[in-house]
């Protein structure tokens, strides 16, 4: 791999709609080792906004412009379906890559995709930033402590009311959209069970025995709670979602020394149980949201200086449950994976 300097890498965010706006320009932006010096988008209107938010950044109208200006990072969040093309491209530019989820449309192209990556010698990392919301790092925290025993139920539910449907092809059913809750928040669910417990088959039942029940939905008036972890000698429940998101489309500032704090009032449940099956009760703080950890790291692996945020290896192998998650609902049966999926790291 060729040498980094000093500086600011310099980065392109490819698309400034809802995704590049909110969850990667401001990330970006308040990432030291990192410099948003160009972002693309073909939209007038969309121009005029990443124009008047970032004043210094050259606007491309294609990304093809953006592969020949010099820059070391592309960070992609497209239309799904453009993801691997868009992706393909940068890295054969010589450019590392950021990849918005989906990374592909299945197992198979997302290996392909990581090929292409290794070839170059270029990093390409998948966008799960939701590795970093604070229910998950809580979730994490309390599992390394061995408070729960051995685990062997986890829930995660991501859901919201919304009474019109999305438009567009974020709302789309159409296999060749890539739209829909499956490869929307689906990812990030299915990637936090495979985070918590390791080598998930595919609700999941896990090789330990373990089952994870991942609910994504925008037709959900009265929620259940957001994530509820079993073990034999204990469980969590945490009731309220990561407010990263809020924070960003209220205006707020990710490199603010309070950012992801989480105020008092919205604690986990702990209760753990002694040998004779004693119950206490105990309210944990939860972890704080931590989003620009992901640009953070993802600067100093270019560097060499880290491992990468999320590994291309375990966005193939979130894709394998998606496959898996796919077939059976079209064929009405259980899928088992051989060799079941697993991620590199936790």
């Amino acid at each position: 791999m060729s040498a980094v300097t000093d500086r600011p890498l310099s980065v392109v965010l490819v698309g400034y709609g809802l995704g590049g706006r909110l969850f990667h320009a401001p990330l970006i932006a308040a990432t030291p080792d990192l410099a948003l010096d160009a972002i693309v988008t073909s939209n007038p209107e969309r121009a005029a906004q990443a124009r008047h938010d970032h004043p210094d950044a050259t606007i491309y109208q294609t990304p093809e412009q953006a592969w020949a200006g010099g820059h070391e990072l592309a960070a992609i969040s497209t239309a799904n379906i453009t993801h691997v093309p868009y992706a393909k491209a940068a890295l054969e530019a010589g450019l590392h890559v950021v990849l918005d989820k989906p990374i592909a449309a299945d197992a198979d192209t997302a290996r392909e995709l990581a090929e292409i990556a290794r070839a170059h010698d270029r990093h390409l990392i998948p966008y799960q930033n939701r590795r970093w919301d604070s229910d998950i790092r809580t979730a994490q925290r309390v599992l390394a402590e061995g408070r729960l025993g051995n685990v062997h139920r986890f829930e995660s539910r991501i859901v919201k009311m919304r009474v019109i449907p999305k438009e567009g092809w974020r709302g789309s059913a159409a296999p060749e959209d890539l739209g829909g809750l499956l490869y929307d928040l689906g990812v990030h669910a299915i990637d936090q069970a495979m985070q918590l417990i390791d080598d998930s088959s595919v609700i999941l039942t896990h090789t330990s025995g373990a089952i994870s029940i991942m609910t994504v939905s925008q037709v959900t008036a009265i929620g259940e709670p957001r994530m509820l972890l079993l073990g034999t000698r204990g469980g969590l429940r945490i009731d309220v979602a990561d407010a990263q998101e809020v924070e960003l489309a209220a205006g707020g500032d990710p490199a603010a020394p309070d950012w992801g704090v989480r105020l008092p009032g919205t604690e986990a449940l702990l209760r753990t149980f002694d040998d004779a099956s004693n119950p206490t009760d105990q309210w944990v703080p939860l972890e704080r949201g931590a989003w620009p950890d992901f640009y953070a790291q993802t600067a100093a692996a270019i560097r060499g200086q880290g491992r990468d945020p999320v590994t291309i290896d375990d966005g193939v192998e979130t894709m394998r449950v998606m496959d898996a998650a796919r077939l059976a609902a079209e064929t009405g049966t259980i899928v088992r994976l051989e060799p079941p999926a697993g991620h590199t790291y936790h």
